[in-house]
């Protein structure tokens, strides 16, 4: 089994977790080999060019990024592998989710075929039959509105 390291993962989420760091990181993505220059990056946002580099120092701590300077500018290039760790974690618990949504599916269709009164001819345990039809039932009542449980107000008392 892989070990994660929990703060390189939790560096990672927390970096991708704010709309304006995502759209850093898709804006270097054309440009991953060469990067770009960190004016040029934070052009096209609303926001003052201290603000980008906060968020660019965030990117930068989950080693999303990778910062160099010559001269006066500063380019950025993008640093997949953070993202692909965090893909593996998620890849784990996306498994896990699928099959027990297939079980649950599965468990769905067996239900509905047993309310309609057939079952699946691979279906080796008809005893299952009755006990699910049972709890399948849907409810042949109507619902009444329920009426106001709040009573009026009573008297105001006076001041003494």
């Amino acid at each position: 089994m892989v070990k994660y390291s929990n703060d390189a993962l939790d560096r990672t989420f927390a970096a991708l977790a704010d709309p304006t760091r995502r759209a850093l990181l898709a804006r270097l993505e054309p440009n991953a080999g060469e990067g770009m220059p960190v004016s040029a990056l934070a052009e096209p946002f609303a926001m003052s060019l201290p603000a980008i580099l906060k968020h660019l120092k965030v990117l930068s701590d989950a080693g999303l990024i990778t910062r160099t300077k010559s001269g006066r500018t500063v380019t950025c290039r993008l640093n997949a592998e953070p993202m692909a760790h965090a893909m593996e974690w998620l890849d784990r618990y996306q498994r896990f989710w699928t099959e027990r949504l297939d079980r649950l599916a599965a468990l769905v269709e067996e239900d509905a075929l047993l309310e309609g009164g057939t079952l699946l001819e691979d279906d080796t345990c008809p005893q299952t039959q009755t006990s699910r039809r049972s709890q399948v039932l849907p409810s042949s009542g109507v619902s009444e509105p329920h009426p106001k449980r709040s009573t009026p107000p009573g008297p105001i008392p006076k001041k003494s």
